[in-house]
C-alpha cells in the first residue's frame, strides 16, 4: 500500500504544474510578481495546498522519528 501511495503521490507531484500554466487574467495583475501568486484565487488555492502538504508532511516526519528515537 505504501508503494501505491508513493507512485500516485509522485503522479501528482509531476502532474501538478500542468495546473499552474498560463490562464486568462495575466494582464489584469502584475503576472510576474509574488503578489499575484499570493492574491489571484487559481494560483492562492495551489500555494496554500502546497503550504498544507508541506507542513503536514514536515510535521508527520517528525513525529516519526521521535517515536522512533525512544
Amino acid at each position: 500500500m505504501k508503494k501505491l501511495a508513493t507512485a500516485f503521490g509522485l503522479l501528482i507531484g509531476m502532474v501538478a504544474p500542468l495546473a499552474t500554466m498560463a490562464h486568462p487574467g495575466h494582464g489584469e495583475t502584475e503576472g510576474y510578481t509574488i503578489i499575484h501568486y499570493f492574491t489571484e484565487p487559481m494560483h492562492a488555492v495551489i500555494t496554500l495546498g502546497s503550504l498544507v502538504i508541506v507542513f503536514a508532511g514536515l510535521r508527520y516526519f517528525r513525529k516519526k522519528n521521535a517515536g522512533s528515537q525512544k
